[in-house]
C-alpha cells in the first residue's frame, strides 16, 4: 500500500534539493534560446494558427469556437507529450550524480514534471486569452479546470516513472514512444469531433486518458459547465491507476538502475 504521508515527508525533506532541480530544468529548457520563456506562450499560439490553416476547411466548418477547440486539445496533448518524452530520461540523464551521491531517484523524475507542469500553467494563460478572443464568456465553471490540470499532472509523473524505468533497460524505447504519441495524437480528437461516428466508436474515445482530459477542458470552456460524474470518475481513475502502478514499477527496479548505466 502506497504511504503518501512518507512521500510528501521525503519530498518536504529534499525541498530545497526539489527547487534547485526544477530551476535547473526550467531554465535548461530555454538555454541558448533567444525567446527564452516566451517560447512556452509562442509554441502553443504557432501551432494552434498551423493546425486552424490546415484542418479548418476540413473539420472545423461546423464546429463553434474552432480555434479555441483546437488550443484546448493541443496545449492537453502536448504537455502530456513533451512531460513524457523528455522526462524518461530523467534517470539515465542524471546518472553520473546518482552513481557518486545517494539521492532518492524518483525525484529527478518529479522536477521534471514540475517544470512541464509550469509550463502548462502558461500555456493555461494563453488558452484563457484565446477563450476571450474567441467571445467566450468566463464564469466560475472556469475554476473547475484545476481538477483536470492536478489530474494530468498525476497521470503524467505516473506515465513518466513508467517510461523512465523502461528507458534504465531499453534505449528503444524512446522510439517506439514516439510512434505511440503520434497514433495517441491521432486517437485524441485534438482538431476534429467524434458526433458523426457510430456509438461504439464514441466510446472507444474514453479508453484515452489524454481525451478524457482534452474533453473535460473543452466542455468548461466552450459548453460552460462541468463535466459529468462519468468524466470525473475518468479523470480520477486513469491518474491514480498509471500513478500507482508507475510508482510500482519504478520502486521495485530502482535499485539496479546504477547496474545499467
Amino acid at each position: 500500500m502506497i504511504s503518501y504521508t512518507t512521500i510528501a515527508e521525503k519530498i518536504k525533506a529534499r525541498k530545497f534539493l526539489l527547487e534547485e532541480l526544477v530551476k535547473r530544468d526550467f531554465k535548461k529548457k530555454y538555454k541558448r534560446s533567444i525567446l527564452g520563456i516566451f517560447w512556452s506562450v509562442l509554441s502553443p499560439v504557432l501551432m494552434m494558427l498551423v493546425m486552424r490553416l490546415m484542418f479548418t476547411q476540413f473539420f472545423g466548418r461546423d464546429i463553434p469556437y474552432y480555434t479555441t477547440y483546437i488550443l484546448a486539445g493541443n496545449i492537453v496533448f502536448s504537455y502530456f507529450r513533451d512531460a513524457t518524452s523528455e522526462g524518461m530520461s530523467a534517470v539515465v540523464g542524471n546518472s553520473r550524480i546518482l552513481t557518486k551521491i545517494d539521492l532518492p531517484q524518483m525525484l529527478f523524475v518529479f522536477s521534471k514534471s514540475i517544470s512541464f507542469a509550469l509550463n502548462f500553467g502558461i500555456s493555461i494563460v494563453v488558452f484563457f486569452v484565446f477563450c476571450a478572443f474567441d467571445g467566450i464568456p468566463f464564469g466560475w465553471h472556469f475554476i473547475t479546470l484545476i481538477i483536470p490540470t492536478i489530474l494530468l499532472f498525476v497521470f503524467n509523473l505516473g506515465i513518466t516513472l513508467i517510461l523512465s524505468t523502461l528507458y534504465v533497460f531499453m534505449k528503444d524505447i524512446r522510439y517506439l514512444w514516439s510512434v505511440c504519441l503520434r497514433l495517441l495524437m491521432y486517437m485524441s480528437a485534438v482538431f476534429y469531433r467524434i458526433d458523426g461516428y457510430p456509438e461504439a466508436m464514441k466510446r472507444l474515445f474514453w479508453l484515452n486518458p489524454v481525451y478524457v482530459y482534452i474533453t473535460y477542458f473543452r466542455e468548461v470552456a466552450m459548453e460552460g459547465r462541468v463535466p459529468s460524474g462519468f468524466v470525473h470518475a475518468l479523470a480520477i481513475g486513469y491518474a491514480v491507476a498509471a500513478f500507482v502502478v508507475g510508482r510500482y514499477i519504478f520502486r521495485k527496479y530502482e535499485d539496479t538502475f546504477v547496474f545499467y548505466f
